[in-house]
């Protein structure tokens, strides 16, 4: 996995999990599905990435 997209997955996944908590306190119901979709979208890009090195070796 590359550094720099391995960086930007974990990015993607602590700010999206940062939203999501933060979000649901405050009962905005709309901002936390944005946080999730975001966290989500790091996982992916995270998971997507390890297949590619899989591919590579």
């Amino acid at each position: 996995m590359s550094t720099g997209e391995k960086a930007k997955a974990k990015a993607e996944q602590v700010l999206g999990k940062a939203v999501r908590k933060a979000a649901h306190a405050m009962g905005k119901d709309t901002t936390a599905a944005k946080g999730a979709a975001l966290e989500a979208r790091g996982r992916a890009r995270a998971t997507k990435e390890k297949s590619r090195d899989r591919f590579r070796h």
